[in-house]
């Protein structure tokens, strides 16, 4: 960037900085794994779709054949429907554990607010101090306590599932609901550490932002570049539409003072 101080230049940041950075490589990896769950969810979910759906009718008997009985038949217990559907939503809770604080690092939360974007880069530093100070950090961290305890009485008595043929080992998936929830935590603390350099550091500091856009820089929608139609697309949006209709394309154009313009040389 243009404004870049002499720190910043020589690469000796700030130290809170600089354990922002390291803190935000621990969320990556684990949100960089963890975003591969989505491949077992559409697999499984799949299977189980496809597999209740596709089957035939004996016209003897009149019993129905599923795909899904012959591979439980043949291939295991795995594929049941029970054990399927329970697997859909284990991986699926595992995918959002584990990416919740991989979202708050590139900033891809949903925010549905109607102050927070028409206020400076300031107050906005501010509103992200306070949120991660009294709300987030600290709800993350009363969800780990109890649900530490949670986890601990269901590997104690071997939970497993309500049904009978359903799946066993329940402490499991809580317990990737503590470790999604302590990412999550590392992910605040390293944009907590960002903000407070922003507010109570150096005016002309710069480094890469988690939560927030600096001011000379182009804003971001939830983490996304804003699309611009004129450069990005050749569209100019202040030229007048071009008629639809072929017998008026050709017609003369009217100038400002009412007057036809005259049609273009042949």
């Amino acid at each position: 960037m243009k404004s870049e101080n002499v720190e910043a230049q020589s690469g000796e940041l700030p130290a809170a900085v600089r354990v922002a950075a390291r803190l935000r490589r621990i969320v990556d990896v684990v949100g960089a794994w963890g975003c591969w769950l989505i491949v077992p969810v559409v697999v499984i979910t799949c299977i189980d779709v496809i597999g209740r759906k596709i089957g035939y009718e004996d016209e003897e008997t009149g019993r129905i054949y599923r795909l899904q009985g012959w591979l439980a038949d043949n291939l295991g217990s795995f594929f049941q429907s029970t054990i399927l559907q329970e697997l859909e939503w284990h991986f699926h809770a595992g995918l959002f554990a584990l990416v919740l604080g991989y979202g708050v690092v590139y900033n891809t939360h949903v925010r549905i607010d109607l102050i927070r974007d028409s206020l400076d880069f300031r107050k906005k530093a501010w509103l992200e101090f306070f949120g991660l100070t009294f709300f987030m950090i600290p709800y993350c961290a009363i969800v780990i306590y109890f649900a530490f305890d949670y986890t601990y009485a269901s590997y104690m008595i071997n939970e497993s599932s309500n049904s009978t043929v359903g799946l066993t080992h329940r402490w499991i998936i809580k317990s990737v609901f503590i470790v999604g929830l302590l990412v999550a935590v590392i992910s605040g603390i390293a944009a907590w550490l960002q903000v407070v350099t922003i507010l109570w550091g150096p005016k002309d500091l710069r480094f890469p932002l988690m939560t927030l856009d600096w001011p000379e820089a182009d804003a971001k929608i939830e983490g996304k570049e804003r699309v611009r139609l004129e450069d990005d697309y050749g569209l100019r949006l202040s030229d007048s539409p071009l008629p639809t209709d072929p017998a008026l394309a050709g017609a003369p154009s009217q100038g400002k003072d009412g007057a036809k313009a005259a049609p273009p040389p042949a």
